[in-house]
């Protein structure tokens, strides 16, 4: 890759971190009351991010075990245009593996349906991945679920 490239690509990811970090910093009020669901694995022991740069976007909220995204938006995702940018965005999540929520922040206020949304995605996404190690490696013993493309 020339230098220019390595310089562009550093400095968008650099940017797409300090985006992420700002988002971190300034939550909205639907934001807050789903990451006190979500933070220190208080959701069925799986451990949350929030603002993370995925690609070229920043997710709302990430779960690495289940490679699940969960968004949520407000009023202006109504508006035609970003719909069409949100509905672009989640194919390109969804070609690359990831499952993608989405909620109104008007859902925020009957947590319960939000929870059990989230709790039913991420046990279809387990079930589906199987466990790795820090190697992208099957935890799973030989034989139990594994493909050819688990092994080693």
């Amino acid at each position: 890759m020339p230098a220019s490239r390595q310089i562009y690509a550093r400095s968008r990811a650099e940017l797409k971190r300090n985006t992420a970090r700002l988002l971190r910093a300034n939550p909205t009020e639907a934001e807050r009351k789903l990451w006190h669901c979500l933070r220190n694995k208080g959701l069925m022991g799986l451990r949350f991010r929030r603002q993370q740069p995925i690609g070229p976007y920043v997710a709302d909220f990430y779960c690495s075990i289940a490679r699940l995204i969960i968004e949520v938006d407000g009023g202006h995702h109504a508006d035609p245009g970003t719909a069409i940018r949100d509905r672009e965005r989640t194919k390109w999540l969804q070609r690359r593996g990831y499952a993608v929520l989405r909620f109104w922040n008007s859902d925020l206020s009957d947590s319960d349906y939000v929870v059990s949304a989230i709790v039913h995605a991420t046990s279809r996404a387990q079930e589906v991945t199987p466990p790795r190690n820090a190697f992208g490696i099957s935890t799973l013993p030989q034989g139990e679920g594994r493909s050819l493309q688990d092994s080693p």
